[in-house]
């Protein structure tokens, strides 16, 4: 018998703009001086000055995640209007151009700027990213990596569900999710490959580190049989990893979610995804892995279309409507979200299929504005602000 406390922790990135120009705006010193007072450690600086991240507590279920979100968000958006500016949650912003930003200070961030060049420097993009507690042991890591295994057919699922950046540079990008393509410029991103063991995923840690490839681990840490000794996994950016520092499995392919009840809803599903994952191991069953490239397609079809796509059921070798598709994978977690305390939530993936996500609305207000005799940078005006007002809504 496997088990996992499941624990939940949720990580926002937040864009800071001017609610006068509507561009992004470098005010994330400011900020920080007045919100370390209210969230401390919880509040932290990011690779641009225009962008901001807060993290949750660690949460025993999604409810509580829920309060600590929504917290958050309140927080930070108090702290932004002191300083004079506006935050917004979406994965990209319509207009603002990543030249014209502000690098971070700090080692990580020239490292990064250093190795990675103009790839690390177009990271003008916003992410969620949610955390699942599984135990530092090796045991549970073994569990992680078993898990992540599996997982990784649904994470074009779950993008499509919180699609939010259809803009990019101040053009009508014709995807949903141009975030994805962005960061998929990066080494080491994207789908996980598979691995069998823990042990493997070490393997492939040491040795990036070992070539220099992930840096190494500054200080000191107490070393086991099965830990990593050198590189730093976090310089390891695929769409869901282990995080063993912190014992969890961590979620990171989604868009930033503008409302947040669709932030809450989509990590309830994936909590629950991976808690179904692990009640069909103690079965002696589990979900079938697919290779890569499969699930590279799907994902691409997320990025394209969002939740008014088809994905590929590969099991019947056929394109399936992701709405349906939503109302299915539901049905695939109904036995567990009772135990999570999360069937509210789950059921709240119907609603964002029903209705769409950030993307699908930002693109409706902009071409509402352009219909009505807006110019085009009016319609994108209008799209900035109901990015603020639809971030400072939903609690």
């Amino acid at each position: 018998m496997f088990v996992a406390p499941l624990t939940i922790g949720i990580e926002e990135e937040y864009q800071i703009v001017d609610p006068q120009t509507r561009e992004l705006t470098s005010y994330v010193q400011q900020m920080m001086n007045r919100g370390h007072v209210v969230l401390g450690k919880q509040l932290k600086p990011e690779f641009m000055q225009s962008q901001i991240e807060v993290g949750s507590h660690i949460c025993s279920d999604i409810k509580d995640a829920r309060a600590e979100i929504v917290r958050l968000r309140q927080s930070v958006c108090e702290v932004a209007a002191d300083a004079g500016a506006a935050i917004i949650a979406a994965a990209t912003h319509p207009f603002s151009h990543w030249q014209d930003q502000r690098i971070s200070e700090g080692e990580r961030y020239d490292d990064l700027a250093t190795e990675m060049r103009d790839a690390a420097r177009r990271l003008l993009i916003f992410g969620m990213h949610v955390h699942l507690g599984f135990g530092q042991s090796d045991e549970a890591m073994n569990l992680v990596v078993d898990i992540l295994n599996q997982l990784r057919y649904f994470l074009p699922h779950i993008l499509a569900l919180t699609t939010s950046s259809p803009f990019w540079h101040g053009r009508d990008s014709g995807l949903k999710s141009y975030r994805s393509l962005v960061f998929e410029n990066m080494p080491r991103s994207g789908i996980p490959p598979q691995f069998y063991s823990y042990t493997e995923y070490n393997d492939y840690v040491n040795v990036m580190g070992k070539v220099g490839s992930l840096g190494r681990r500054g200080g000191t840490r107490k070393e086991t049989s099965n830990r990593i000794a050198i590189g730093d996994p976090t310089k390891i950016w695929w769409d869901a990893r282990p995080h063993p520092d912190l014992g969890t499995l961590e979620v990171r392919i989604c868009d930033m979610c503008t409302d947040v009840n669709d932030a809450i809803s989509v990590a309830a599903l994936i909590q629950a995804l991976v808690a179904k994952l692990i009640k069909l191991r103690n079965q002696n069953q589990s979900w079938r892995t697919y290779r890569g490239m499969f699930i590279d397609e799907n994902k691409w079809r997320a990025v394209r279309y969002g939740i008014q796509g088809k994905l590929i059921d590969f099991g019947i070798g056929e394109e399936v409507p992701l709405r349906a598709l939503m109302d299915e994978l539901i049905e695939i977690v109904d036995d567990v979200v009772d135990d999570l305390n999360s069937r509210d939530e789950v059921a709240h993936i119907r609603t964002i299929a029903e209705r769409g996500t950030s993307a699908d609305r930002q693109l409706a207000i902009y071409h509402s504005a352009l219909k009505g005799g807006a110019s085009e940078k009016e319609a994108l005006f209008a799209v900035v602000d109901h990015l603020i007002m639809e971030t400072n809504s939903g609690w």
